[in-house]
């Protein structure tokens, strides 16, 4: 098996020498390649057809000097008419625990209702803007169960 090996190696070294040698021949063959004509590079500019837009209409106008308010906007606001406000509830409470967050929320999921927790370092407070006060006083009285206490009172915006 080694005197095999022995002579396999250079066996293959010839043969990878030999395919050089017939490639290399057959790409620098001896042809004049003079006879080529030189490429010959044709550029075709391709005119785009013009999309019909009914805006386009407009400025085409037969009358010169007009030109129709195509792009005008006319809006009209009256800034002195007040403002309707309606009362807003917010109720507020103070979570204690992880747990009690936990039943909270899904109460409030039971409920329909969207929140915000305001975290700081006297812990967590859950705030709930809402027109229906009928709804909050029945959270209120469900959180009761779960030894959350809340409080319903109007909001009113800082301005």
């Amino acid at each position: 098996m080694q005197n095999i090996l022995k002579w396999f190696t250079p066996l293959i070294a010839v043969g990878v020498a030999v395919f050089l040698v017939f490639f290399l021949i057959s790409i620098n063959s001896g042809e004049n390649k003079s006879d080529l004509a030189p490429l010959k590079i044709e550029s075709k500019v391709v005119a785009k057809e013009e999309k019909k837009v009914w805006l386009n209409h407009f400025s085409q106008s037969q009358r010169l000097g007009y030109f129709y308010p195509v792009n005008e906007v006319l809006i009209k606001v009256d800034l002195n008419e007040k403002v309707l406000t309606s009362t807003i509830y917010k109720l507020s409470a103070a979570l204690l625990d992880p747990y009690q967050l936990f039943c909270l929320k899904e109460e409030l999921n039971n409920h329909k209702l969207k929140y915000y927790l305001k975290r700081d370092k006297s812990g967590v407070d859950l705030l709930i803007y809402s027109k229906d006060v009928k709804k909050l006083n029945s959270l209120v009285r469900v959180l009761k169960n779960y030894q959350i206490s809340a409080k319903v009172s109007l909001y009113k915006e800082d301005t």
